[in-house]
């Protein structure tokens, strides 16, 4: 299996060089998707996650849709992610 880059524009530089460069999945990835609910979001979400499906095995993904975009995800959203997915794609879209 091949890389998989995380970026994370609004971490610290310092907190970004910690991070653990390799983990073992027995499967496929469970994906997670987080919509903010902006214009056009969900179908720059989609083209990612089709580029992900193209190079990676992909076992399930999870979509979870902010009710507005200007409101934070819910605890129970967040939850969800958590439990049901080992990696989450966020994007904003206008």
């Amino acid at each position: 299996m091949g890389k998989i880059f995380l970026v994370v524009p609004d971490a610290p530089i310092e907190e970004v060089a910690q991070l653990k460069t390799s983990r073992t999945l027995s499967g496929g990835i469970r994906l997670g998707v987080l919509d903010n609910t902006k214009a056009n979001a969900d179908h720059l979400l989609k083209m990612i996650v089709d580029g992900v499906k193209k190079e990676y095995k992909v076992d399930s993904v999870v979509y979870k849709r902010k009710p507005a975009s200007s409101r934070p995800a819910t605890e129970q959203m967040l939850d969800e992610l958590a439990q049901e997915a080992d990696l989450v794609i966020s994007a904003m879209a206008d």
